[in-house]
């Protein structure tokens, strides 16, 4: 498990690699104040070479920092060739990207 995490923030992105898939954890408040662990956790997720899951089921709050790092890891992943899932079963996630219109952006994925 590689964890980035900042203690001046209220949340972190946590990146677990696994045999068969990347994990992208999103916990607390995915906003600009994680603008850097954001920029290098897609570069982590990127080296498993496994699907990657974006984990959002421990995230409170995201603002557009959050949905413009969903957006990008979304790109990277699709020019890399890797599958991405969204797992967000409180729907933190889900409701923002509906609300900005991009609830088509990543498919959804089992636990």
């Amino acid at each position: 498990m590689t964890e980035l995490r900042d203690r001046a923030v209220s949340g972190a992105i946590v990146i677990n690699h696994r045999q068969a898939e990347t994990r992208v954890r999103l916990v607390g408040a995915i906003d600009s104040a994680l603008r850097q662990q954001a920029s290098d956790s897609m570069g982590l997720a990127l080296m498993g070479g496994t699907p990657v899951v974006l984990d959002a089921s421990e995230a409170t709050f995201v603002d557009s920092s959050g949905v413009a790092f969903v957006i990008q890891l979304a790109g990277a992943m699709r020019e890399a060739g890797i599958d991405l899932s969204l797992y967000d079963p409180e729907g933190v996630l889900r409701a923002t990207l509906d609300l900005v219109g991009l609830a088509g952006l990543v498919k959804t994925a089992q636990a």
